[in-house]
């Protein structure tokens, strides 16, 4: 279901004619002041759970209601917001249960007539929450949000906090500014609303990694050369890291047929916001990772538990979420990212909780690799924390960091257990990354099955982990964290630059470049700033490119053979540290400090009066 949410003055409308689809009965003129006027569109997919649907949406108007203290409320079906919409003889039933249960609350609620074409004014108030759009699907936000038509039970949820002692600590003990008690206070819902733009967004720009596509849709990006160079590195880092771990790489569309039954199902339970369109004929939805393709692949294989665990990977390019225009910023929250996804079909549980220690591992470490710090959340049921207690602990210890567990009264999710691991943006905000999730029902929703010796069917359960997040909240914890440094920087690995030759003068630069060639010959990314200019300018421009090691080539350079290094890592503020080195020993310093880690030459010209600027 789709909402757009208008605090109004007032709203008036007249019905003027008729489609096939019209209601009777119907008032057809109305008009009503101060009042929360809720255009609605029912889709096809809220049909899966249609009282459930209702309910989330009663409890978000209501919500909302309270906030703008609007006690009158205008119901104003609009097929306009969904070009997937549920029949009429499912939305007008859904409509009057929306609207009795807005009145069960107290308000005071009109609806506007289905099924005819109208004439409408409005005017909004104006204020900040006087325009809000939310999307509902199946199962929740979070699904969590259930019927009580249905006579579900309400999901609790208890949290504490586990250290590496394997003790449990109330989770009031570490609402903290540190990064772990900032992400204890997120989860909690107790952390400091924070305004401005995060710090990231400058920085991004002003490096010309990456900036906003105005002629996309809101929540895409362009790229340019070492931005994109940023990003390939990480993709190359990450099947440097799964190759070796046993997973095989595939590739898979970007949009599936919601007619598939399994596909439908597990879109409605992921229940995250989800770009829908119709073609031709088919209701379609652009993927949110790349669980559709690696399910209806291994559906379609034949599965020997002798082959177990089955591990597969796609870097998907792209993911999209339909997230709320308001809420897309910078690289933490986009409509369309790329995200690293592996799926590993195990044997049984005890394969899948070994198989989710060795993922968590590649989470961590993938922390370490980029220089951001993480802190973690462990989530699962409490059948699961009863009977596992003892791993919990064990996991916990591994990680060797106090760990927020949440335990769930009921399962609500595919997943059965989960970790999250997050960093921490300037503005203590957790930015989720690395995830390791226990899926124990996709299996038998898309008919993934090995045969036991006696032809007994087995549905496995599934761990889905990006062992990364996405790479653009990657880039963006990497941005963030370098922003509270003194003097910023990016892993050696990372830097689209790593070493700039800068000549004194002009009789300098045939010296310089033989340099540069020699250094960008043994792998490592190196340019030269041939630009007439003077020496110090390009000094103070390779500080704003971040490059690792400036090298100043002068006379003294050209007759003794060794080179003044500055190396920004060892530098501080206004105290730049300079080392006398040979092009060997840097070639050395520098193959020392990346190795390990992939490499890929410049993506922008190696001489620096040949570049462009984007920004």
């Amino acid at each position: 279901m789709r909402l757009l949410l208008i605090h109004s003055d007032y709203i008036e409308y007249e019905a003027k004619k008729k489609t096939k689809m019209a209601e009777e009965g119907a008032v057809l003129a109305d008009r009503e002041e101060d009042a929360l006027t809720v255009f609605s569109a029912v889709e096809s997919v809220d049909q899966e759970d249609i009282e459930g649907v209702v309910a989330q949406a009663v409890e978000e108007v209501k919500t909302t209601a309270g906030q703008v203290h609007a006690d009158k409320i205008v119901i104003y079906p609009y097929a306009h917001l969904s070009s997937d919409l549920a029949p009429a003889d499912v939305a007008i039933p859904a409509l009057n249960a929306l609207k009795d249960g807005l009145t069960e609350e107290g308000f005071k609620v009109k609806r506007a007539p289905f099924g005819w074409y109208k004439s409408f004014k409005i005017s909004c108030k104006g204020h900040p929450l006087s325009e809000l759009s939310k999307t509902i699907v199946p199962g929740g936000e979070e699904g969590e949000l259930v019927s009580k038509k249905k006579g579900k039970k309400e999901v609790t949820h208890d949290w504490f906090v586990m250290t590496p002692d394997g003790k449990t600590h109330d989770y009031h003990e570490y609402l903290d500014n540190t990064p772990f008690g900032c992400l204890v206070k997120k989860e909690l819902g107790v952390a400091e609303p924070t305004g401005g733009e995060p710090a990231h967004v400058e920085l991004m720009r002003s490096k010309e990694l990456v900036d906003y596509e105005p002629a996309s849709d809101v929540g895409c990006l362009r790229w340019m050369p070492k931005g994109k160079l940023v990003r390939d590195l990480l993709a190359d880092y990450v099947l440097a890291l799964v190759l070796p771990y046993g997973a095989t790489p595939v590739e898979t569309p970007v949009m599936y047929d919601l007619g598939d039954k399994a596909i439908c199902e597990h879109a409605a339970k992921f229940g995250e916001r989800q770009y829908r369109f119709k073609s031709n004929n088919r209701n379609m939805m652009l993927r949110f990772a790349a669980c559709f393709g690696m399910f209806s692949i291994m559906r379609d294989m034949h599965i020997s538990k002798n082959t177990l665990p089955l591990k597969m990977y796609e870097l998907s390019t792209y993911s999209f979420r339909h997230e709320q225009k308001g809420e897309v910023i910078g690289l933490k929250r986009l409509r369309a990212f790329t995200m690293p996804d592996m799926h590993s079909l195990c044997t049984d549980m005890p394969e899948a909780m070994k198989c989710f220690e060795e993922q968590l591992a590649i989470g961590w470490q993938t922390g370490r690799d980029f220089e951001t710090k993480l802190v973690a959340a462990f989530r699962c049921t409490k059948k699961f924390y009863d009977e596992n207690e003892a791993w919990v602990k064990k996991i916990v210890k591994e990680s060797d960091c106090p760990v927020l567990i949440e335990v769930l009264s009921e399962r609500v999710h595919y997943w059965e257990a989960k970790i999250d691991l997050a960093a921490i943006d300037g503005q203590n905000r957790p930015i989720e990354n690395p995830t390791v999730q226990i899926d124990v029902e996709s299996s038998t929703r898309f008919n993934i099955k090995y045969y036991k010796e006696d032809g007994t069917p087995v549905y496995p359960p599934i761990l889905h982990c990006s062992p990364t997040g996405s790479v653009e909240r990657v880039i963006c914890a990497i941005l963030e964290n370098i922003s509270t440094q003194k003097v910023p920087s990016l892993p050696t690995w990372l830097s689209p630059v790593q070493v700039r030759v800068v000549p004194v003068t002009e009789r300098h630069t045939a010296y310089a470049k033989e340099i540069c060639d020699a250094i960008n010959a043994q792998s490592i990314r190196c340019d030269l700033d041939d630009r007439d200019e003077s020496v110090g300018k390009k000094v103070r421009e390779a500080g704003m490119d971040w490059v690792p090691y400036v090298i100043v080539v002068g006379d003294e350079e050209m007759a003794g053979k060794k080179l003044t290094v500055t190396i920004r890592r060892k530098s501080e503020p206004n105290k730049p540290h300079k080392e006398q080195l040979t092009t060997d020993a840097l070639i050395a310093a520098v193959k020392t400090e990346i190795a390990g880690k992939p490499f890929r030459p410049l993506y922008t010209p190696r001489k620096l009066s040949l570049k462009a600027r984007y920004i």
